[in-house]
């Protein structure tokens, strides 16, 4: 079975930084694309980042791009990072990182459909 562990959020003020990561398992991690999602109350799921390792590609929102950045370790723990700079009040949400069974390539709008295996949020809250 897929298994993704999410964490590493927590308080931050506007203007700092946060990296969250996520464990993976039980997959061929080379294989599969994994994303960060975010979500706001009452707004619908966001694509924030996604790392194929299939192809290579990356994959960032317009409203990171620049600040954020998506890496991988299969080296050592089979882990995905988000290194979160610059933070804004609009990025407070619960951050998730999930993957399809199977999922090889990055999409960058959320459906629903596409994402079979979540890990746990992690809360993010950018104070201004």
């Amino acid at each position: 079975d897929v298994q993704l562990q999410a964490y590493g959020g927590g308080l931050v003020q506007a203007g700092g930084s946060l990296r969250l990561s996520c464990a993976v398992s039980g997959i061929t991690f080379d294989d599969y694309a994994i994303s960060w999602i975010r979500q706001v109350p009452g707004k619908e799921r966001e694509v924030v980042s996604c790392t194929s390792k299939s192809d290579g590609s990356t994959y960032y929102a317009d409203s990171v791009k620049g600040r954020f950045t998506i890496s991988s370790d299969s080296n050592t723990e089979n882990e995905v990072f988000l290194q979160m700079n610059s933070l804004k009040p609009e990025d407070t949400a619960v951050y998730y990182c999930a993957t399809g069974d199977p999922m090889y390539y990055c999409v960058g709008s959320f459906d629903e459909r596409d994402f079979n295996s979540w890990g746990q949020g992690t809360l993010v809250t950018v104070s201004s």
